[in-house]
């Protein structure tokens, strides 16, 4: 595998992330056809470049948790979160069944393939 593949992999899935919706590091990793690689997505977006652009604060664990061990970004990713109108509690919980993205996500990159073929 090559690392910087994965990595475009990584912020092309997250970008279809919509605004108001999140997914776990699990779930990304899932639509890059890497299941089992969450760690990896975290990491992807631990090194993401400050040029690119994208929203790596609707990414959280698979408890719909906050888990940045920085407390500092922790809440920069709530408070982005809850500008999207994401409900974030004062654990940095979020209701992952309320919020997930993955079957949007899955839907536009089918889509996207379909209009490919």
């Amino acid at each position: 595998m090559k690392t910087t593949n994965f990595f475009q992999q990584v912020y092309a899935v997250v970008r279809l992330i919509p605004k108001g919706h999140v997914m776990s590091y699990g779930g990304v990793a899932r639509q890059c056809g890497r299941p089992g690689m969450a760690r990896a997505v975290g990491y992807a977006l631990h090194t993401l470049p400050d040029t690119k652009r994208v929203p790596w604060w609707r990414v959280v664990n698979s408890h719909g948790r906050i888990s940045i061990p920085d407390p500092h970004a922790a809440v920069t990713q709530s408070d982005l979160l809850r500008g999207e109108g994401v409900a974030v509690d004062e654990r940095l919980q979020i209701d992952i069944r309320s919020y997930d993205a993955e079957g949007l996500v899955y839907r536009k990159m089918h889509r996207a393939y379909r209009k490919g073929r």
